[in-house]
């Protein structure tokens, strides 16, 4: 079910899914281009959650996806306002669910649990941005990277942000990433395929992790 919720700058779209009762997942994802690669992705974790009896939701953020805001007037903190004032508005427990960069986002919010997936953290997420534009001048105030229009204000917060590691959080790692993890699949990640793409072994695993997880953390 598509719905929208509102934070302190309007309002933003969001999918709802699985069951009205229980612990909700939001799922976060990364901004620019991998969003657009992990989204189908995303969508069908969240179904085979439905399928396991957990509910959830995928919010557009400020500036991404559908949002009205344009891209380069969005901000960090923009993201992290919505975020809460998505958390808060939802009157069941809630548990954070990120990909990638999508695990600098739910900072301030007041979380039952967080379960991240090969979390990055901005310095990594704005060296990958230089990498593809060729180099980023960062003298100008705005830059375009893989059709993505970014402000270099949004870089500079960006470059000092950091995955949230408060507890309970629980971090998953696909294939040959030697960072710390919790659980390891070996999985080829969905964010490097040069188009958007699905991988349903990998989503009923993620799901079955996710699900047993949520439920940890609620006590439910």
């Amino acid at each position: 079910m598509i719905d929208r919720y509102d934070w302190p700058g309007g309002h933003e779209a969001l999918w709802r899914f699985g069951p009205d009762t229980g612990p909700v997942v939001m799922m976060l994802l990364p901004p620019f281009e991998e969003a657009n690669r992990t989204r189908t992705f995303a969508v069908r974790l969240l179904r085979e959650l439905a399928a396991r009896g957990i509910a959830s939701v995928l919010p557009d953020l400020p500036g991404q996806g559908d949002s009205l805001l344009a891209t380069e007037a969005a901000t960090l903190a923009d993201w992290r306002a919505a975020v809460t004032a998505l958390v808060t508005a939802i009157d069941r427990p809630v548990v954070g669910a990120a990909i990638r960069a999508g695990a600098l986002l739910d900072c301030d919010a007041d979380l039952a649990g967080r379960w991240h997936l090969a979390p990055q953290s901005g310095t990594a997420l704005v060296r990958e941005l230089g990498r593809i534009a060729g180099g980023i001048d960062r003298s100008a105030a705005m830059v375009e990277i893989a059709g993505n229009r970014i402000a270099t204000a949004l870089l500079d917060e960006l470059d000092t942000a950091l995955p949230c590691d408060a507890h309970p959080r629980r971090v998953v790692r696909l294939g040959t990433d030697p960072k710390d993890a919790d659980l390891r699949i070996d999985a080829a990640p969905l964010w490097r395929r040069a188009e958007p793409g699905d991988d349903l072994a990998l989503a009923e695993q993620l799901a079955d992790d996710l699900a047993a997880w949520s439920r940890a953390c609620v006590g439910w």
